[in-house]
């Protein structure tokens, strides 16, 4: 188990990693619902790295070079499943995306830096684009992030801008009902919060 503080430690360093190599990227998952949400425990790193169509094995190989792999056929794994499984070398585990999709090119685009309380700049999606991707996921434990997103940066989010991302999305993955549950929650947020007013 990583504390949290280790946890965006273990994130400064492989933006720096990145960051070096000159590609783009941004942190995605509990990260962000640290920043976007409110703070819960989460054990591993989420991020978002264009790679594009083609190009993904520079990006692998290079990248095994800076963590360890989670097993031992990390490699064939993220090229045929476009996600690298690895780990620090302090025990964090870290998921990549090997982003090409349209919508992966504009999260990385609207990303933007996030100070951390020991002042560490990480690079972060969006709030709109974090709710996009958690709605996408549909698990439980991303519908308790989106409410949390949905009821801190209430009165914030360009809610259009999400219905419009996501739609298709979910389309692709023939889960059309789950753009419903997300218009329940905003709704059942929206009454929450007038209530405590």
């Amino acid at each position: 188990m990583n504390g949290l503080e280790e946890l965006l430690r273990a994130a400064a360093a492989l933006e720096t990693v990145l960051r070096r190599c000159g590609w783009q990227f941004c942190f995605i998952g509990g990260v962000a619902v640290q920043r976007w949400g409110t703070p819960r425990f989460t054990q591993d790193i989420d991020l978002t790295l264009l790679t594009g169509c083609g190009e993904e094995e520079k990006f692998v190989d290079a990248l095994l070079k800076e963590l360890n792999p989670r097993r031992p056929d990390a490699r064939e794994f993220a090229l045929r499943n476009r996600v690298l499984l690895l780990q620090t070398r302090d025990g964090v585990d870290v998921d990549i995306a090997l982003g090409a999709l349209p919508f992966e090119e504009r999260c990385v685009a609207r990303a933007s830096a996030w100070r951390t309380g020991d002042g560490t700049l990480l690079t972060t999606c969006s709030a709109e684009d974090l709710v996009v991707q958690k709605t996408f996921a549909g698990r439980g434990v991303d519908w308790s992030d989106v409410e949390r997103v949905l009821t801190r940066q209430h009165g914030k989010l360009k809610l259009p801008q999400i219905r419009a991302e996501l739609k298709p999305l979910l389309e692709l993955k023939n889960e059309p009902e789950s753009l419903d549950k997300l218009e329940g929650l905003l709704a059942t947020v929206e009454r929450r919060l007038k209530t405590k007013l």
